[in-house]
């Protein structure tokens, strides 16, 4: 016989509490665990793919980590210090370009500028404030995700955690599923699928789309001789999972910068734009339908919202499962108002009463009477 329904909330709840409270208590300690594990999830399609090509598991594993390894290696060699140099000279460039602004404003538009107009002193406060605050930003996503917890550990069990969860991953997937409780195995298998498939669209399908605008964006724009063509293609990339406001952001920088540094060079001026513009053409019409499809995804403000309330709670590892979280969420959610727009509360008696009859036929006594 099935446990009562308040028992069964009462267990799940405790479950849940259990949860939230070792992600507030261990922090950035299970940060490798949580990065081998995102990683484990994003290569085991390939490893699978591997395996369907007659390759053992533990070879398909072994091939997908060396790749890994290198890839890892040359981004950390060629990539990221360019990446770190570049986020700090744009920070400590901005009071420039802000006094190259006040310049060119008070050339087209002397009225609006003059020495104690507030759009003026503005400006200059907000050169500052970007050179302060922006040098303190950078530091503090390097040492939250480098300082709290030991660089060397973190790149020694990380790669160790994703290979042994990559390597098991389907053994762990069927254990699991033993332990599901039989009465709703079915319900949670549901679940589970539509959770998997809204995650391999949004951190699969969408996070390959990421990496390649990002390093479409970064080369593009280095090509076309921008100055921070890196850090901005960067920031495009990382941003796109958010519809429209990674091209947005991304674009407004780099013509923003694009403007001091090709200002009557047109030609340069309007290659930025068309880097971007088609950027978005082969998103939207290739990369997105390809990558992504048309399986749920996740509303942008939900997104946000997921990703700050979990940044506050807690910190950078609350950020990296934040979109996780967010998906099975939505999932859940919109299995509940399934079930809730089935179910007696919802419908009512009007939903769950026999269709009106017609009015009843006279008695036998009138019936012999007529």
């Amino acid at each position: 016989m099935a446990l009562p329904v308040q028992t069964q909330a009462r267990y799940w709840t405790i479950a849940t509490t259990i949860f939230v409270a070792t992600l507030w208590f261990l922090g950035d300690v299970i940060l490798p665990f949580v990065l081998g594990g995102a990683i484990a999830y994003f290569l085991d399609p390939v490893a699978d793919r591997l395996e369907a090509m007659g390759l053992s598991r533990a070879l398909s594993t072994a091939i997908i980590s060396v790749g890994a390894v290198l890839l890892f290696i040359i981004a950390f060699l060629l990539i990221v210090p360019s990446l770190i140099e570049q986020a700090v000279s744009l920070v400590n460039v901005a009071p420039t370009l802000f006094g190259e602004l006040q310049t060119f404003l008070t050339e087209k538009f002397p009225s609006l500028i003059d020495q104690d107009s507030t759009l003026r002193q503005s400006l200059n406060e907000l050169g500052t404030k970007i050179q302060e605050r922006g040098g303190e930003l950078v530091g503090t996503v390097v040492n939250s995700a480098m300082g709290i917890i030991n660089i060397v550990v973190l790149m020694v069990v990380t790669p160790v955690v994703a290979f042994y969860l990559l390597l098991d991953w389907d053994r762990m997937v069927a254990e699991i599923d033993k332990l599901l409780p039989r009465d709703h195995v079915d319900t949670v298998r549901q679940i589970a699928r539509e959770v998997d498939n809204a995650l391999a669209s949004f951190i699969r399908g969408q996070g390959t789309v990421c990496l390649i605008l990002g390093t479409y964006y970064a080369v593009a724009l280095m090509a076309i001789g921008l100055q921070f063509g890196l850090i901005v293609g960067f920031i495009a990339g990382l941003i796109t999972f958010i519809p429209y406001i990674g091209a947005l952001v991304g674009g407004a920088l780099a013509i923003g910068l694009g403007l001091f540094q090709f200002w009557g060079d047109w030609w340069s001026l309007a290659g930025v734009g068309a880097i971007f513009a088609l950027g978005q053409f082969f998103e939207g019409n290739i990369l997105t339908p390809k990558l992504v499809g048309k399986s749920v995804g996740l509303h942008p403000v939900w997104l946000l919202f997921a990703l700050s309330a979990f940044g506050v709670l807690f910190g950078f590892v609350g950020m990296l499962v934040a979109v996780p979280v967010a998906a099975a969420l939505g999932v859940i959610a919109r299995f509940f108002v399934n079930q809730y727009k089935t179910g007696r509360l919802y419908q009512g008696v009007v939903g769950n009463s026999a269709p009106v009859c017609e009015p009843a036929s006279p008695p036998p006594s009138e019936q012999m009477e007529d």
